[in-house]
């Protein structure tokens, strides 16, 4: 493993469990496949075309809702 790897995994220990679950998905989908390509499941493309529908309608959120959600997963 190489420094980095490590030090990333180190870092990761203290995110929510959830974030931790994502993180190791993408990776193993990255080694696994051999590829860099992430493929979305069926309910992350809907959630990203609900996002858009909401970007479109002017649905965007305020500088305190993005500072909320970043300390909520203690970034």
């Amino acid at each position: 493993m190489t420094t980095l790897l490590d030090m990333a995994i180190e870092a990761s220990r203290d995110l929510p469990a959830e974030l931790q679950d994502e993180l190791a998905r993408m990776m193993l989908t990255f080694v696994n496949e051999g590829q860099g390509v992430y493929v979305l499941t069926p309910e992350e493309e809907a959630d990203i075309d609900e996002a858009e529908r909401e970007v479109a309608r002017g649905e965007l959120a305020t500088a305190e809702e993005v500072r909320a959600m970043w300390a909520k997963y203690g970034l």
